[in-house]
């Protein structure tokens, strides 16, 4: 399989992540996006008229979507990370991989306009971050209660690896993870996953903080 890859891309860092989770060698072929744009010249854009990044190549298959990339690579070679097949946990699944377009589009939009200059209004872009991670900090808060410890059960899906990459970038678009515990133990708990490979950037300082607390509400 080919990865048409940049290396600080979180979307593309979902997709070597996954493989790495999923025991998949990839080769890797690097994109100049930032600042040489090869994204969007005119080779790149005879594979992919859309100029995104990233690019999956498996011989005839051609994905230019993470999410179907992350699904592809689960079900050629680690298909327990697509979940147990019923229809709840699916259901589930699919769900936070619809959400996790809203991280990108959020908290991915607010660090390419601090880290590259990208236009767009700051402002909006990290409330609508905020507002993302406090629905993500409550939905694996319901799972807590539930007994698991990720999106979708107490073993990790595709849905984790789909929503990680912006949510622990989130500081490089001045959005703090500090006011959510219940994020920074799910994301310790997928660090600490078998094969987890590591982004330039990502960063570990909430790691060396306390172990978060989780309120437990009485009655």
């Amino acid at each position: 399989m080919k990865l048409y890859d940049y290396i600080l891309s979180p979307s593309c860092y979902k997709v070597r992540l996954m493989a790495a989770l999923a025991g998949v060698q990839l080769e890797l072929s690097p994109v100049d996006f930032y600042p040489g744009g090869e994204h969007r010249s005119p080779a790149m854009l005879a594979i992919n008229p859309a100029g995104t990044l990233p690019i999956l190549e498996d011989g005839d298959l051609l994905l230019t979507e993470s999410s179907a990339m992350l699904a592809y690579l689960a079900a050629s070679a680690a298909p327990a990370w697509l979940g147990d097949g019923s229809p709840e946990q699916t259901a589930r699944v699919q769900q936070w991989l619809a959400f996790s377009a809203r991280l990108t589009s959020s908290l991915g939009g607010a660090r390419l306009h601090q880290m590259l200059l990208m236009p767009g209004d700051l402002d909006s872009l990290q409330t609508s971050g905020i507002r993302a991670l406090r629905e993500l900090e409550a939905g694996l808060a319901e799972q807590v209660i539930r007994g698991h410890r990720f999106l979708s059960g107490d073993l990790p899906t595709i849905a984790d690896i789909a929503c990680f990459p912006y949510v622990a970038l989130a500081p490089d678009g001045n959005v703090s993870l500090d006011p959510y515990p219940t994020i920074r133990l799910w994301s310790r708990a997928l660090r600490a996953l078998p094969g987890f490979v590591e982004m330039p950037g990502i960063h570990r300082l909430h790691e060396l903080k306390p172990e978060p607390e989780l309120q437990s509400e009485t009655v």
